[in-house]
């Protein structure tokens, strides 16, 4: 019969100390057979379930002393040796469990994560590092407030149209850009073995039959813009805020740019001396370098700017990256609100009668020019740098007549500015 060895009591086990050595020293504490505390030269102490699996010895951890105590030891070690009884090995038994925990948190990645390391493996994909930002900053600004820190594994349609809900009506063309980028970040997750099951983001046969086509709800593709009677009253308002934002708003008015433009306007990019902005084609939405002859009003705007130490950007955000699109919108919807507290009517757009913004100063130009002034409509349509005919390509682009828009330029600021020209402007009223 196998010797029968006493049964060590919890303070027993406590008053264990090693014999002294270099070596690891096992003591049975009984109970189970098998059961040993071990004890090491410098201290330390463990149980160990010595025994035989397949014929073979193993000695298997049950975990440290004093974190589990000696009545949980015996209850591993009994739990143990009725595996094995069952032909259950379970050293193998713990090996797959932990190769499964592995797995699952490898799958444990936050969509904001797997937006990162899209990005990275596609690198290539991009043209330029300009539509890189503007996957970036879509996903920043729509989706990761909703999505960010959930677990790609766990995003569902109803998660998705949190993101797109909200946008889907009034900014389709931005919405649809949004779910697409989503279904490819978690297209990219699955694939990667973070996530599975369906996409929750593809439109075909899933987001189709809750939303409605682009087609249907995008009747509007202009964005609300200033009334012309309007523009010299908002300007005037906007040149008595004080802020990067606001000076970006108004450079953004002065030149009749996009907001990615001017948010990501460089000092590297302007010659003061020469009244001459240059934007690489890398920043354009065109793909093709943009030449803007700056007006007196631009020029006298930045030469008063602050320059940052350490940083090129025209205007930074607080914490010296660039300034948000939002940043700027909400400084319009700021001044809307407060003409609108003053008993006034607000800035609206003359068609849909919703508050401007930002982009639609590009509009507020274009009407300018048309109505206001003997400019022609192609020279207006250059100094936005939209896509123009064939027939005007041939005649514009090899020069892009800089110095006649710096007249136009001159006279759409003085404008803005409540300031009465004559020339190629033509007097109303």
């Amino acid at each position: 019969m196998p010797k029968i060895i006493d049964e060590l009591s919890a303070i027993d086990v406590k008053r264990l100390a090693h014999p002294g050595g270099n070596r690891n020293v096992l003591i049975s504490v009984g109970g189970v057979p098998g059961l040993h505390m071990q004890l090491t030269p410098k201290r330390g102490r463990s149980w160990v379930l010595r025994t035989t699996i397949g014929g073979e010895r193993r000695d298997i951890g049950l975990g440290g002393f004093p974190a589990v105590t000696l009545a949980q030891a015996r209850h591993k070690a009994r739990d143990a040796r009725d595996k094995i009884c069952q032909g259950i090995d379970p050293i193998e038994e713990r090996k797959a469990a932990r190769a499964a925990l592995a797995a699952a948190q490898r799958r444990g990645m936050t969509f904001a994560d797997a937006t990162d390391k899209y990005l990275d493996a596609k690198l290539d994909a991009f043209k330029n590092a300009k539509h890189r930002q503007q996957w970036q900053n879509t996903l920043e600004t729509y989706a990761k407030p909703e999505l960010g820190k959930m677990l790609v594994d766990d995003i569902a349609v109803q998660d998705v149209l949190r993101v797109l809900q909200p946008i889907w009506a009034d900014k389709t063309e931005t919405a649809s850009r949004v779910r697409g980028r989503i279904e490819s970040v978690l297209s990219w997750a699955t694939v990667a073995g973070h996530r599975t099951g369906d996409n929750p983001a593809r439109w075909a046969g899933n987001l189709k039959e809750l939303l409605p086509a682009p087609s249907q709800v995008a009747k509007e593709t202009n964005q609300p813009a200033i009334q012309l009677e309007d523009a010299p009253r908002w300007f005037e308002a906007l040149r008595g805020r004080e802020g990067f934002g606001a000076r970006a708003l108004e450079f953004l008015a002065l030149t009749a740019t996009r907001s990615q433009e001017i948010r990501g306007a460089v000092w590297d990019e302007i010659d003061l001396d020469k009244a001459l902005w240059i934007i690489p084609a890398a920043r354009m939405k065109m793909d093709r370098e943009h030449r803007i002859p700056l007006s007196a009003h631009a020029v006298a705007m930045l030469r008063a700017l602050p320059r940052l130490q350490d940083n090129l950007l025209i205007f930074p955000a607080a914490r010296g990256g660039e300034l948000s699109d939002a940043t700027l919108s909400a400084a319009m919807k700021r001044m809307h609100a407060t003409e609108i507290a003053a008993g006034g009517v607000g800035f609206v757009d003359r068609a849909s009668k919703r508050a401007a913004v930002p982009h639609g100063l590009r509009s507020t130009f274009r009407d300018w020019v048309g109505e206001r002034t003997n400019y022609p409509g192609d020279m207006a349509e250059v100094a936005i740098a939209h896509k123009i005919s064939n027939a005007v390509e041939a005649s514009y682009r090899r020069g892009d007549m800089v110095e006649k828009r710096r007249k136009m330029m001159d006279d759409w600021a003085d404008f803005m500015a409540g300031v009465e020209r004559l020339g190629n402007v033509v007097r109303m009223g």
